[in-house]
């Protein structure tokens, strides 16, 4: 960022006091500018037998599946972010359940929130961001089209905790950081 977002001066990057990372900070109002994780949520959603996934018409990833999921807003609380981007992606209405996985991606700055939830009625189609949607049996998951890393885990929990019907939260770390190696 090389202007203030807050007065349209120029920034320059230093640690403010009391900080301890670089940050750019405003010559002028002296606003600190800072860059934060962003948070994803999103729905693991469950009809009988079957999960719901979207194949994505958007990139990153255009034409693999997903779950639900998107940028959570500002004034809403990460179960209103799920069902929210159910309804945009899916146009499914869901009973959002309990919290499921946690993931923290700190290479891309993200932090994946998903939620177990039942759709409701069994309806869902395909929203503007969406190619389709369908509901799959485990053994017909498209396991190599699966867009992200946090699906395959998520997916990949859920099948298992459902043959002894346990359901604890998933907190995974996925990838490293940029700066690190390995």
């Amino acid at each position: 960022m090389s202007f203030c977002s807050n007065c349209g001066h120029p920034t320059e990057t230093k640690i403010p006091l009391g900080d301890s990372l670089p940050r750019e900070v405003c010559t002028v109002c002296n606003t600190i500018h800072y860059v934060n994780p962003k948070v994803i949520c999103g729905a693991l959603v469950i009809w009988e037998d079957k999960v719901l996934l979207c194949r994505r018409a958007i990139e990153p990833r255009y034409g693999l599946w997903t779950l639900p999921a998107g940028y959570m807003e500002l004034f809403e609380t990460m179960q209103e972010g799920a069902a929210r981007e159910t309804w945009e992606e899916a146009e499914a209405e869901i009973a959002i359940g309990q919290l499921y996985c946690m993931y923290n991606i700190p290479r891309i700055g993200q932090i994946y929130v998903l939620f177990k939830a039942d759709l409701i009625d069994g309806q869902f189609g395909a929203g503007e961001e969406t190619i389709e949607c369908h509901l799959f049996t485990e053994q017909d998951v498209p396991w190599e089209d699966l867009a992200f890393p946090s699906v395959k885990k998520t997916l990949e929990h859920y099948f298992k905790d459902r043959k002894t019907n346990d359901f604890p939260l998933h907190l995974e770390t996925i990838g490293t950081r940029i700066d690190q190696t390995g």
